[in-house]
């Protein structure tokens, strides 16, 4: 987590798209990380083109570059991935507050059932490094059905976590 970190910093990415509300989710917070794992930085965007000239003006010097815009859930979504240190970046906006956006209530969740049950943390590690997602591995260890990523937003509402 170290290592990631002083990537981020180094980077200047939290005070570059502070405006953004930049917030590292995923599995190095929550320290669920295997190698190769990703970092996922999410943010509430509201203008694409103003975003997408940011992030291009920014980053796209950087390695595998690569900008998308797409609809997940009927929202737009846009992404841009490159390889920054080592890592793997992946920046994250949608008009949404970060506080509800899936990557950030995934998070919270699975930090929250860790907590409640430690063992998860090792089971979760090693379906990750087996190739599983993490979603999934944690729908697979506690026996949710259906869509996993939809399971875990259901969870975390049962469990009142939020809305």
């Amino acid at each position: 987590m170290m290592l990631a970190h002083e990537a981020i910093e180094k980077l200047g990415i939290m005070q570059d798209l502070a405006e953004y509300t930049p917030v590292l989710c995923g599995t190095i917070p929550i320290a669920i990380d295997v190698e190769g794992s990703d970092l996922d930085i999410v943010m509430e965007v509201h203008d694409a083109e103003i975003f997408k000239e940011r992030i291009v003006a920014l980053y796209s010097h950087c390695e595998d570059f690569r900008w998308k815009e797409k609809q997940i859930r009927d929202r737009p979504v846009y992404k841009a991935n490159f390889r920054y240190e080592g890592f793997e970046f992946e920046l994250f906006g949608q008009p949404v507050p970060v506080k509800e956006q899936y990557a950030y209530c995934h998070m919270i969740v699975e930090e929250e059932l860790m907590k409640r049950d430690p063992s998860l943390r090792e089971q979760v590690i090693k379906l990750k490094s087996e190739g599983i997602k993490t979603e999934p591995a944690f729908a697979q260890l506690l026996g949710l059905t259906g869509n996993p990523y939809v399971a875990l937003m259901d969870l975390g509402k049962v469990m009142g976590l939020f809305k």
